[in-house]
């Protein structure tokens, strides 16, 4: 594994990060991912995102729209911008996985700061958050990140609703000294 690890508990992840670019110039994000047994992430939306997951080891299921679909090692879902998906491993073995985003956007930082927000015990096994605090820091890395992800899972509200919501969350959340994409520094894990 590489020196570089984001642990996230929650999610039963561990991830990487390198960004390149490729022979054009365009910044890729690559996300090597080790998913745990039960491990995944919840169904989202990235509007302008384009997704490419590598299979390397072990059994990863994806959900593309309302199907869910196995990939084993060796094979690529790919999820064009716009599509509602997820993953998750079913399986009583660790997968390993890398995947190639265009653009990037904010997304690691959105990784970074979701993990963070479970190894300080903030978030339940849904990512979502438990008290009052945890939803307005969780406020502050949403609305810092409305233009790369819609998250797409009951019992969020929907996205107008959480155009008019967030932004004071966000803002009382800032001015108690929390900063999207410095969670972990703040919040000491």
């Amino acid at each position: 594994m590489p020196e570089q690890i984001t642990t996230d508990p929650i999610l039963r992840q561990r991830l990487s990060f390198e960004t390149t670019r490729d022979d054009d110039g365009t910044e890729v994000l690559h996300v090597e991912t080790w998913v745990d047994p039960g491990g995944g992430v919840t169904p989202h939306v990235h509007p302008a995102m384009e997704e490419r997951f590598d299979v390397l080891e072990g059994t990863v299921s994806f959900l593309a729209g309302r199907r869910w679909t196995p990939y084993a090692a060796g094979q690529t879902a790919v999820v064009p911008a716009g599509t509602r998906h997820a993953y998750r491993n079913d399986s009583d073995a660790t997968a390993h996985m890398v995947c190639h985003v265009r653009p990037p956007s904010t997304l690691q930082s959105f990784l970074e700061d979701a993990a963070a927000l479970g190894r300080a015990g903030l978030t339940t096994r849904q990512a979502m958050p438990k008290s009052p605090r945890a939803l307005m820091i969780a406020a502050v890395v949403a609305e810092a990140n409305f233009d790369m992800v819609t998250l797409g899972f009951p019992p969020l509200p929907p996205k107008a609703i959480q155009r008019l919501v967030v932004p004071p969350l966000a803002a009382l959340g800032r001015r108690r000294g929390y900063r999207a994409g410095e969670l972990a520094q703040r919040l000491g894990v």
